[in-house]
């Protein structure tokens, strides 16, 4: 990528703004493309967001982790923005909470389980993956 081709990252909570910066590239998972990479000048874009470990590349090499828990994705003008009801930068997350967060969920599904326990298993994954814990989630 050439020098200097950066683009504005924006992870926006309703509670407050997680992230905002630049960045050289935006990973993230959306539910019905898997995951895409966001790069400067990327075409104009909208997507619903996934439970997953987003990462945002910055200008000096080091990545930001994220942990987001659904919500939307937009692309255009050289601005990339995500918006979620829930998202926690990687240095926020309590890894021990999520690793036992992660053991309920699991024991959960070996029995009668719904929707909510797999969401619970997808967040704490995303939270993991985030920190580091566990692989890609």
């Amino acid at each position: 990528m050439a020098s200097g081709a950066t683009m504005r990252v924006e992870v926006v909570s309703p509670e407050r703004v997680l992230f905002s910066g630049v960045a050289t590239q935006l990973i993230t998972r959306t539910e019905s493309g898997g995951e895409i990479a966001f790069l400067p000048g990327h075409t104009s874009f909208l997507g619903v967001l996934t439970e997953n470990h987003t990462r945002i590349y910055l200008e000096d090499g080091k990545v930001q982790n994220v942990a987001v828990h659904g919500g939307y994705v937009e692309a255009s003008g050289g601005h990339v923005t995500i918006l979620s009801d829930n998202a926690e930068l990687a240095e926020d997350i309590d890894v021990a909470r999520a690793r036992a967060a992660m053991e309920r969920a699991e024991t959960a599904m070996r029995g009668e389980h719904d929707a909510t326990v797999e969401a619970d298993l997808r967040r704490a994954h995303a939270r993991l993956s985030a920190t580091g814990g566990i692989g890609n989630a």
